[in-house]
């Protein structure tokens, strides 16, 4: 075999493989100065494998044994927190070529894409078989409190379309609140989601609450205090869990802090004014060189994680701006800081659009924009839709150029961080998926990939049911629940038939991920653990019928879970060829 047949197109199951999961991570110690065992699977021909693995700051490498057909075995020392470390193969078939988290290369390279062992042990073990369910409390149910609109709000009719782009847009007021989601817990527990994401619920001067006011008391328009407590007691009952957002890198110029007067909790510039997100003079940036500063952002984040409130984690909005300014550079101090005050069973994921690997130490994942959703909304947007933030119009992607990212992304991050990682299709920041691939069929085909891949679903409220939007803003449009006829029931019914095959499946929750086929309209992967063994197929239209060997699948049988059903012909699986569509098949052997 050359090396030219081992790249992202056609059937890839003879490809050199190694993941972090438990079929190739045989031994991951928990504290420094053990032993971690790892194999690799090789269907080629090789003189000689080695791992190489970095101690130190030193590479080192520790030669592999054969471990049976196609398996060979290496252990290392793991004598730092995270130990980055690559395969060398050698001679035979293969020649010269490393094994990293981008694939396989026949070049030298640099570390910073390889596998990371890691000792932290990654985030509780509840959020790995989450389905995390996003809401933006002024949008998603009034509860009909008896309060009155603060100064800034521009009251709104709940049917009322946002006006999304103006001086207003901050402003809209629709008037959700947290009772009114404890009013729809059903609806929620019966799509399958076990995990509700609040963004802000502090008070501020606006919806979005990015620019809160104080960190002592959840917004009275929402219900307060004693909503919040409510809220969570009834999830919990459920056996739900609840996380909110947290702002680390600045809050509102009204905030009790900042008209406090103490200059020590902000960051300012060499002429005295102080430093804001993005300039925003309404966002003072906080200053993480203060000790004081990190000490009360511990207190708030202990503080609702604790009874009577018993919040579950956070989610850190732009995690990746916390303690950066200029040449002031602390950033690598928030998740630690933060992970000092909270217990084994809550959770910290930061909110970062782009490459998170370089930070994401302490944290326990990220949420998946760059290595999720922007390569599936390439590979299945309608025309004439751009990315966020993209300075020049976004391409219509082939399926190999999905699969390089996705693998790029998962590269140079331990496997924990990677499965706890938030695998979303939109967010209240960004357009609605629904919108972006401008069909049902389409969207379906990206809640799949959303439900199989490596990582934690997580569904923005109202994508089950169809709801639009254009971009962020717009697509902060309220919950219809006295419109059902405008609901998508088809696609409500999938959503729950996918949610529950993501709840039902160990290998999608901590399995391997192993690509099998690819081509520019298909995409085909294995999600594999010790016990089970899925087979997924992704299409964005008519192709041709795609064949894998069962010998490379090392299967007999493949038993439909979603989808329609693989003819066996022969010696091979003919899996369908009619798009867009999704398909899951459990593969079992005699």
């Amino acid at each position: 075999m050359t090396m030219a047949e081992l790249d992202l197109h056609g059937t890839l199951l003879h490809e050199p493989h190694h993941d972090g999961s438990e079929l190739y991570v045989l031994e991951r110690p928990d504290a420094l100065g053990g032993e971690a065992v790892v194999r690799i699977r090789v269907s080629q021909s090789v003189d000689e494998i080695l791992v190489r693995y970095l101690q130190n700051g030193e590479p080192r490498s520790a030669v592999a044994e054969h471990d049976g057909d196609g398996w060979w075995v290496a252990r290392f020392p793991v004598t730092n927190p995270d130990v980055r470390y690559r395969w060398l193969l050698s001679g035979g078939e293969l020649g010269y070529a490393w094994l990293n988290g981008t694939g396989l290369v026949t070049h030298d390279i640099p570390d910073s894409d390889d596998f990371v062992m890691s000792v932290d042990p990654g985030g509780p073990g509840w959020h790995a078989e989450s389905v995390v369910y996003e809401i933006f409390p002024d949008r998603f149910a009034n509860s009909g409190l008896d309060v009155e609109p603060p100064e800034w709000a521009i009251p709104r009719d709940w049917d009322e379309l946002p006006i999304g782009r103006g001086p207003e847009t901050a402003f809209e007021w629709f008037g959700g609140d947290l009772r009114g989601i404890e009013q729809h817990l059903d609806h929620i527990e019966q799509l399958g989601a076990n995990v509700i994401y609040l963004t802000p619920i502090f008070p501020a001067g606006s919806t979005h609450r990015y620019d809160s006011t104080t960190f002592d008391q959840i917004d009275p328009l929402l219900g307060g205090n004693e909503a919040l407590e409510s809220l969570v007691r009834a999830a919990h009952a459920r056996g739900m869990r609840v996380v909110s957002d947290l702002t680390t890198n600045h809050t509102g110029d009204k905030h009790e802090w900042f008209l406090g007067g103490n200059r020590d909790l902000y960051l300012f510039d060499a002429n005295g004014d102080y430093e804001s997100w993005w300039g925003i003079k309404s966002l003072p940036k906080l200053n993480w060189l203060s000790s004081d500063l990190r000490a009360r952002i511990q207190d708030v984040a202990r503080k609702w994680l604790q009874e009577p409130y018993g919040l579950d984690g956070w989610r850190v909005d732009v995690a990746n701006m916390s303690g950066r300014t200029g040449a002031t550079d602390v950033n690598a101090d928030v998740a630690p800081t933060l992970r000092e005050v909270l217990d084994d069973g809550s959770v910290l994921v930061a909110e970062n659009f782009h490459d998170y690997r370089a930070d994401f130490r302490g944290w326990h994942g990220a949420m998946n924009y760059a290595g999720f959703s922007k390569p599936v909304w390439g590979w299945l947007r309608r025309d004439g839709v751009d990315y966020v933030g993209m300075p020049v119009p976004m391409p219509l992607f082939r399926g190999d150029q999905v699969v390089a990212t996705m693998r790029a992304f998962r590269a140079g991050v331990p496997w924990q961080f990677s499965l706890h990682s938030w695998a979303l299709l939109d967010s209240h920041d960004s357009p609605r998926f629904r919108t972006l691939a401008g069909s049902r069929e389409r969207q379906l085909v990206g809640v799949g990939l959303q439900m199989t891949t490596p990582g934690v679903p997580m569904v923005f409220a109202g994508d089950e049911l169809g709801l639009e939007g254009e971009w962020g803003e717009d697509a902060r449009r309220t919950m219809p629940w006295d419109r059902p006829e405008t609901w998508d029931a088809e696609l409500h019914d999938e959503y729950r038939r996918l949610i529950a095959l993501r709840q039902s499946s160990g290998a999608l929750a901590r399995g391997g991920m192993r690509f099998a086929y690819v081509d520019d309209d298909v995409i085909a992967y294995l999600r594999e653990t010790r016990d089970e063994r899925l087979l997924c197929l992704a299409s964005r239209g008519d192709h041709e019928a795609v064949r894998l060997s069962l010998a490379a699948l090392e299967a007999d049988e493949l038993e439909t879970l979603h989808g329609v059903d693989a003819v066996i012909e022969s010696a091979d699986a003919v899996l369908p060829a009619t798009g867009p569509s999704f398909h899951v098949w459990r593969l079992t052997s005699g």
